[in-house]
């Protein structure tokens, strides 16, 4: 089983795009599930889950976490043997999950498989195609998840930049990740993108460069 793990603060305008390409994934509906994390969102994103509670998974924290603890949070609940992040203001292709879910029940001797990504505007029209390889990012990656246990989840120190933390960890355990150049992603760029906070993408960096010496 897979388990798609949706985490959202305050994204409600983006929040059902992210909810409906998950449950329209062509993969079999009995193998894998939505669960959404809402990270104590204080705009109207709890009353639009509640009307997929039949159909999701839904955790709304009263208590803000922030992205990593989200994360993690959402992977103690994941009953799937893997886990892929889905960001609230992202979405799917419909063949991705059973696109990844085949790679790796075929490949056993992988521990994860990440897929390219089509830059999108806040329209959903279509920028650019980015190799995932090239430009890693945190979500559209099928993991494992005991692996992720093995290595500790993700760090809740980290504001921003915790999937390159995470992505160094995974690497230095041994695992992997393989590359599929399909673009089954939809990485969506608007004004609220956390990549835009200049001060807190320095601010990680540095805690980056401390943590692993670089």
């Amino acid at each position: 089983m897979v388990s798609l793990i949706v985490t959202t603060y305050n994204y409600a305008q983006f929040i059902e795009r992210a909810i409906r390409s998950g449950l329209d994934q062509s993969l079999s509906k009995t193998d894998f599930e939505v669960i959404v994390v809402n990270d104590a969102s204080t705009d109207s994103t709890e009353a639009i889950l509640e009307n997929y509670s039949d159909v999701l998974r839904v955790f709304n924290l009263k208590e803000n976490l922030g992205l990593a603890g989200a994360r993690n949070f959402g992977i103690r609940k994941a009953r799937g043997q893997f886990v892929v992040f889905l960001d609230a203001d992202d979405y799917l292709h419909s063949e991705s999950l059973r696109v990844q879910n085949l790679f790796l029940n075929e490949n056993n001797a992988f521990d994860a498989v990440a897929i390219d990504y089509y830059m999108v505007n806040e329209r959903g029209q279509h920028m650019e195609h980015i190799s995932s390889s090239d430009k890693p990012i945190a979500c559209g990656i099928m993991f494992r998840k005991d692996y992720l246990f093995n290595i500790g989840l993700y760090d809740e120190n980290f504001t921003a930049r915790e999937e390159e933390d995470l992505r160094i960890r995974w690497e230095q355990a041994g695992y992997g990740i393989y590359h599929i150049p399909v673009p089954l992603y939809r990485y969506r760029m608007h004004e609220n993108n956390l990549t835009k906070d200049n001060q807190k993408m320095s601010d990680s960096q540095l805690k980056l460069n401390q943590k692993h010496n670089r």
